[in-house]
């Protein structure tokens, strides 16, 4: 998976999709195309998931993964995939899942409760985020800018002011 996203163009176009699917449509690219094929390997994958837990329970019943959304979700935001959008790869979600299973294994051997673990585990949840929405504005200010940090004074100033100063 991780040579489909990093090494084709098909990958290039679901990182180009999720970051703004406007500019894929405007480059020509049949957005609705790249979504069907997207979605049936998703679907490929997922599937391919519930045979491999199937094997490893020996039953299949429905709710087999029941309470893994947020285990799943976890992984890959902690990660350093963007809720946002158009960041991430597969590698890094396999480090967020290795983190994760750190994480709740250190709070079991320690003794913690159920409930401990999985607030624990949405605060991890919740710092990914900021900082990912952090890091995404602190590279939009820096873009606006030109690649210089911000001047707050300068702001502050009239226009004026600012073409006396140069």
């Amino acid at each position: 998976v991780s040579l489909l996203t990093n090494q084709t163009l098909l990958g290039r176009y679901v990182y180009a999709l999720a970051d703004s699917e406007q500019a894929l449509r405007v480059s020509g690219i049949n957005v609705a195309q790249v979504k069907v094929v997207t979605y049936g390997l998703c679907g490929l994958l997922a599937a391919t998931g519930g045979l491999l837990m199937t094997a490893r329970l020996g039953v299949a019943t429905p709710t087999a993964a029941t309470g893994y959304e947020l285990d799943i979700i976890a992984a890959a935001v902690i990660g350093g995939t963007s809720l946002f959008g158009g960041k991430g790869s597969i590698f890094g979600v396999l480090l967020g899942a290795v983190f994760m299973q750190i994480l709740r294994n250190g709070l079991v051997i320690l003794g913690f409760p159920a409930y401990w673990q999985e607030a624990a585990l949405g605060a991890m949840i919740l710092l990914a985020i900021l900082l990912d929405y952090w890091q995404r504005e602190r590279a939009l200010s820096w873009n606006r800018t030109g690649g210089k940090e911000a001047n707050i004074s300068e702001a502050t100033r009239t226009p004026m002011q600012i073409r006396m100063r140069t």
